[in-house]
């Protein structure tokens, strides 16, 4: 195993579509509230509309050879990108807008390794590149994940990482995890 990091540009997305579908499955079967939510997620729906929608994003893929076998998706948009509806005709709002102190705000949006390849330190790294990619927006003191129901190792890992529990929205369907400035400190 040879691994090595790229950043993906916005112009070459497609190149982790099986990746980011793998990740809604993985979802879906990880899911004990609605994973019926999760049959129209797919590249086309979460990361194209996403990529398009932030103000600046951020690809980064873990590759053994010229597999792709891991990515986190990371972006910056407005606070306000996060009401509305999500998955379906409800409408949300994913954290208190005023608790937020500047109009953006950094999310963890995706993350996904194969199987074969967790464990094996890429989430800590592609983690890391990820936070370093936020934390140099210095306008950005929160940062969010958004984490699917019955997800417990994500929960943990992004626990032991620096991020806590915030709330739950849709009854559960996703946990929301925060993190504000100063507090994350790479390993």
């Amino acid at each position: 195993m040879s691994i090595h990091y790229e950043v993906i540009s916005e112009e070459e997305i497609i190149c982790i579509k099986d990746m980011c579908d793998g990740l809604m499955a993985y979802q879906k079967s990880k899911a004990s509230i609605h994973p019926e939510w999760f049959d129209n997620m797919c590249f086309e729906t979460r990361l194209v509309p996403s990529v398009k929608g932030a103000k600046a994003n951020y690809i980064v893929a873990a590759k053994d050879g010229d597999e792709i076998v891991g990515y986190a998706y990371s972006n910056i948009c407005p606070k306000r990108t996060y009401s509305g509806g999500f998955a379906t005709l409800e409408p949300v709002d994913f954290f208190d807008f005023d608790s937020v102190e500047n109009e953006d705000v950094g999310c963890l949006s995706q993350f996904f390794i194969k199987e074969n390849y967790r464990g094996s330190g890429i989430g800590s790294v592609l983690f890391d590149k990820s936070m370093e990619w936020l934390n140099s927006f210095k306008r950005i003191s929160d940062r969010f994940i958004f984490v699917s129901n019955g997800n417990e190792g994500a929960l943990r890992f992004y626990q032991h990482k620096g991020f806590r529990i915030s709330h739950e929205i849709l009854n559960g369907f996703i946990i929301v995890m925060r993190n504000t400035r100063p507090c994350f400190q790479p390993e």
